[in-house]
């Protein structure tokens, strides 16, 4: 069974894997703008920008775009595909506007924006299980299909970096993306891409909170810490991440 984190020194909640193996299985098949193929090839790079030299190289450096160089890479994606994975799992606090517009050359915003949310999840899963002492899950085997390139109808571009769907947008095909007209602008970061946010979602939830215990200030249903336990280490985590958020 994949996911198994049965051990003698701990025990995980059924819902983190169960979370994990769906992922999983929807990390497989195609998305919106990448294949199947090519969303498990950008789940690899993941893994290879971890031990990237050029990538280390950078990170330490003033100014990242002085660094010059070829990424550890083992995949054929394009090269600015490959940059985006690389900036965002070991510098993302130093991605700014211009550096997004950049990789447009090689990959179109949606491409990106899909690209960011698999790297996010892949990423999680594969500290989560760091963080155990286990070795990262074999990636699966990549599902036949074709994109479906669906663009949401209501969209607005002037939060962040990309198109996001507007507070009120959750409209059509997008109703279900959050509730009673109301979200954060975090929550928005992957909706020009829904299907980004719907797979991040249950893996939010079960290794954060739910978006209903985000108003419960006391101790969420199953969980073993209380919610501001739950926020000091989730607070640590981002300064640690140098999160700008």
């Amino acid at each position: 069974m994949t996911f198994d984190y049965a051990s003698d020194a701990f025990e995980v909640r059924a819902d983190i894997p169960q979370a994990h193996r769906d992922a999983w299985e929807r990390l497989a098949g195609p998305g919106t703008w990448w294949t199947g193929m090519e969303r498990i090839a950008i789940a690899e790079e993941v893994r290879n920008a971890t031990c990237c030299v050029l990538c280390a190289e950078r990170r330490a450096a003033l100014r990242p775009a002085s660094i010059r160089g070829e990424h550890l890479s083992t995949t054929s994606l394009p090269p600015g595909a490959i940059e985006a994975v690389h900036r965002i799992v070991t510098d993302q606090g130093r991605i700014t506007r211009s550096w997004v517009e950049s990789l447009t050359a090689d990959i179109s915003i949606g491409q990106y924006v899909e690209l960011a949310g698999i790297v996010v999840l892949v990423f999680s899963i594969d500290e989560f299980n760091r963080g155990l002492g286990f070795e990262p899950e074999p990636l699966p085997v990549a599902v036949p299909g074709e994109p479906s390139r669906h663009r949401p109808a209501v969209l607005e571009s002037e939060t962040g970096f990309v198109p996001m769907v507007a507070p009120d947008g959750a409209v059509g095909d997008e109703a279900d993306l959050w509730e009673n007209g109301r979200t954060a602008n975090v929550l928005r970061a992957l909706t020009l891409v829904p299907n980004a946010f719907r797979e991040w979602r249950p893996v939010a939830f079960a290794q954060y909170l739910s978006f209903q215990d985000m108003g419960n200030f006391d101790q969420p249903p199953g969980r073993s810490l209380n919610r501001m336990q739950i926020e000091l280490v989730a607070g640590r985590v981002s300064a640690v991440n140098e999160c700008f958020y």
